[in-house]
């Protein structure tokens, strides 16, 4: 009998780097305060790869709760300057701040993915990924949040690299998977580990 996997996710990306691996899933999004979590977190646990690990587990065991006989994975992605973590913007006046704030900058992609089952943490990772912003100029910023309105205020760092935002990188160090938000190679060998991805 084939064993119940669960994406803990309503992200249409990660659902579809699962699907093209060939994995037979279910995605249901968790229902977890994200700002709550964090702010509950000990101080020293607030920085950006243990915010991700964090709230990643929350979102998996809010699911394995509803579904304990289910493997469940959990996934979240902290976007950081140094200490400093960002959220998704609000409107594009903050999206415009952020893209500021980044401009001629490294920040770093930090996603988290775990796996959990009765409520138990089974494994987890955070696998980074480091993006260095160019030096755009403030019209080039302009006519970039003017075309890109829509899709801006979906990703913490206001941009898809999938699309335009691809201009605003010098240099990318990291893997694909790892910038979309789910590390998919350690995730399939984590799979194939409990006995779920047969490749």
């Amino acid at each position: 009998m084939a064993k119940a996997l669960i994406l803990a996710s309503g992200s249409a990306v990660r659902q579809t780097l699962l699907r093209n691996a060939g994995l037979d899933f279910e995605a249901k999004p968790a229902s977890v305060d994200e700002r709550a979590i964090e702010q509950d977190l000990p101080e020293t646990d607030r920085d950006p790869v243990s915010i991700a690990r964090q709230l990643a587990i929350a979102k998996a065991r809010d699911l394995s709760a509803q579904h304990p006989e289910a493997f469940v994975i959990g996934c979240d992605q902290t976007m950081s300057l140094g200490q400093r973590v960002f959220h998704k913007a609000a409107s594009i006046a903050e999206a415009r701040e952020t893209l500021e704030d980044l401009r001629g900058n490294t920040h770093v992609l930090n996603s988290a993915v775990c796996l959990v089952k009765n409520g138990e943490l089974l494994w987890s990772t955070v696998v980074s990924a480091k993006m260095q912003v160019r030096h755009f100029s403030e019209d080039w910023l302009t006519g970039y949040l003017a075309r890109n309105a829509e899709s801006i205020l979906s990703s913490v760092g206001c941009y898809q690299l999938e699309g335009e935002g691809i201009q605003l990188f010098d240099t990318i160090d990291g893997d694909y998977f790892t910038i979309l938000g789910l590390p998919l190679l350690p995730l399939l060998a984590a799979l194939r580990d409990q006995g779920i991805n047969h490749a």
